[in-house]
C-alpha cells in the first residue's frame, strides 16, 4: 500500500489491518443465526396435521397448564385447524403446479380475508369456553406475539415477491 505522506505502510500495520478485517467478518457471520434456530416452520412442513396438532397442544399445555379435559378439547380444535391449513396448502400447490396460480382480484382477497377472520372469531369463542380467564389472557398474549412475528415474515415475503 502506498501513502504519499508516509511513503509506505509497515508490516505491523498491515497485520493489524488483516486481523481486524478477519475479526469483523467472523463477528458478522456469527451474528447471523441459521434458519433452524430462528424458529422457522420448515421442520413442520413434513408433518401430518395430527402431529402438528399434538405439538401445538403440548406447547399450549406447558404454557397454560391445561387440564386433561382442556387438552382433549384443544387437541380437537388444533387438529381441525391443521387439517384446514394442510388442505389450503394442497390447493395452492396444485394451482401452482397446474399453472392456474394467478393474482387474486380484490373481491377474492376480500373473501379470503373475511373467511380467515370468521375462523379466528370462531376459534376465539371456542377458546373462551375452554380456558379459564387467566389461561385465556395468557393465550391471547401468546397469540399476539406469534402474530407480530408472522407479520414480519409476511412483509419480508412480500418484498421478496416484488423483486
Amino acid at each position: 500500500m502506498y501513502c504519499p505522506k508516509y511513503k509506505t505502510v509497515n508490516n505491523k500495520q498491515m497485520k493489524k489491518l488483516i486481523v481486524l478485517v478477519v475479526l469483523m467478518a467472523g463477528i458478522t457471520t456469527m451474528a447471523q443465526k441459521p434458519e433452524r434456530e430462528r424458529g422457522s416452520r420448515g421442520d413442520m412442513k413434513d408433518m401430518t396435521p395430527e402431529q402438528i396438532a399434538t405439538l401445538q397442544t403440548k406447547r399450549m399445555t406447558l404454557a397454560l397448564d391445561l387440564t386433561d379435559a382442556q387438552q382433549k378439547q384443544i387437541q380437537s380444535i388444533n387438529l381441525d385447524n391443521a387439517k384446514n391449513r394442510a388442505e389450503k396448502m394442497q390447493e395452492m400447490k396444485a394451482k401452482r403446479e397446474s399453472g392456474e396460480a394467478k393474482k387474486l382480484t380484490s373481491e377474492e382477497r376480500y373473501a379470503m380475508k373475511t373467511a380467515m377472520l370468521d375462523r379466528q372469531i370462531a376459534q376465539k369463542e371456542k377458546m373462551k369456553k375452554i380456558l379459564n380467564n387467566e389461561q385465556y389472557e395468557k393465550w391471547e398474549k401468546m397469540k399476539g406475539e406469534g402474530h407480530r412475528r408472522g407479520k414480519g415474515m409476511q412483509r419480508h415475503k412480500e418484498r421478496t415477491d416484488d423483486k
